[in-house]
């Protein structure tokens, strides 16, 4: 079964937004918002899969922390290793 972008985009914002914890859910809805619309299909699929990890190793590895797991290297990780939270 294919997904279309659109339709990809959709479950990224939904996974981005309600995650678990408040913290999480504010450093990636903005994350989200502010890099989706330049992603391409393969790099939106990076970012699904970023989001499949659970919060507590998620909020690790943004902040340079060591986690038990191996996170792919890619264009999405790097932006959002990078990512600095300001509200707009």
């Amino acid at each position: 079964m294919t997904i279309s972008i659109e339709d990809l985009k959709k479950k990224i914002i939904y996974r981005s937004t309600y995650r678990g914890t408040k913290e999480m859910d504010i450093i990636l809805t903005y994350f989200t918002k502010k890099y989706i619309n330049e992603l391409n299909e393969k790099e939106l699929i990076c970012m699904s899969k970023l989001l499949d990890l659970d919060d507590e190793n998620l909020y690790k590895y943004k902040m340079g922390e060591e986690i038990p797991m191996k996170i792919e290297d890619n264009k999405v990780s790097k932006l959002f290793r990078d990512f600095i939270y300001k509200k707009d």
